[in-house]
């Protein structure tokens, strides 16, 4: 095993440890370790990054189920548009995406270039999100009330990013299910993992369809992910998760500039 190889089963580790200790992020960091680390395309990358972000919240989104955390009918409310979504951009819309999109003078901007542009900019977005972090305490005791076109708009985007770029896209829909659910916070942190990790695998399957999946190597990766969750979470109670995703988000910050760096440099 070469030491990339080395590096991108650490990072496999390193995406569950983050996961674990602060709720969400770490699935952001997949589609970057499978392409960088590993040598896949952005596409194989980020259709095996839906398979381990969705295995990876879906251990966390059961803790949350065994603990009342979860709310149901707003997850399924939610998840619905967004699992329709991003399906369908896994098993049509990005099959149907050209190699060669555009070319200026000398620069082509391929279908992969593009991928791994678009995933860049959503990362500086996280980023961003994670760094001011000023999302406030909703009370327990507040009124559940669903605004439904808004709900189908936004699992709409938020599906249609996730099948583009293999992220559950957690800093999206949080949001969504405080504004437009009156979900309190700890609430919608639960909720938002359970319904990432329902369109993460319903979108897994739009590619199994189109794709030669190496079972063996996701399986695998995938395990050591779901590893350092449990790390994480055990960790958790030792280390103040809050000031670590600030820090985080500064470390996925300077990452995508790195990827929009290495990506337009080439």
């Amino acid at each position: 095993m070469e030491v990339v190889e080395i590096f991108g089963y650490a990072g496999a580790l390193l995406i569950g440890l983050v996961l674990g200790l602060i709720g969400g992020g770490g699935s952001i960091l997949t589609v970057p370790i499978l392409v960088y680390a590993l040598s896949l395309n952005p596409v194989m990358a980020t259709a095996y990054s839906l398979f381990v972000v969705g295995m990876t919240s879906l251990v966390g989104a059961i803790k949350n189920i065994m603990k009342g955390m979860v709310d149901i009918k707003t997850a399924i409310i939610f998840a619905i548009p967004a699992f329709i979504a991003v399906y369908l951009t896994r098993a049509f819309l990005i099959p149907a995406i050209p190699d060669e999109l555009l070319q200026f003078g000398d620069f082509m901007v391929t279908k992969n270039l593009a991928i791994m542009l678009f995933f860049a900019i959503i990362m500086l977005l996280a980023s961003v999100s994670m760094i001011r972090n000023k999302r406030k305490e909703t009370g327990e005791e507040a009124k559940i009330t669903y605004n439904y076109p808004l709900i189908i708009i936004e699992g709409l985007v938020v599906g249609t990013i996730t099948g583009v770029v293999g992220a559950g896209g957690g800093f999206l829909i949080i949001p969504a299910l405080v504004l437009l659910a009156k979900l309190p916070m700890k609430k919608a942190v639960a909720t938002s993992l359970f319904i990432i990790a329902i369109k993460s695998l319903i979108g897994f399957l739009g590619d199994v369809q189109n794709l030669d999946i190496d079972w063996t190597f996701l399986l695998s990766f995938t395990a050591i992910s779901i590893v350092g969750i449990f790390i994480g979470i055990w960790l958790n109670k030792f280390i103040d998760g809050k000031k670590l995703k600030k820090a985080f988000g500064w470390f996925v910050l300077v990452m995508s500039i790195y990827i929009l760096y290495k990506e337009l440099a080439m």
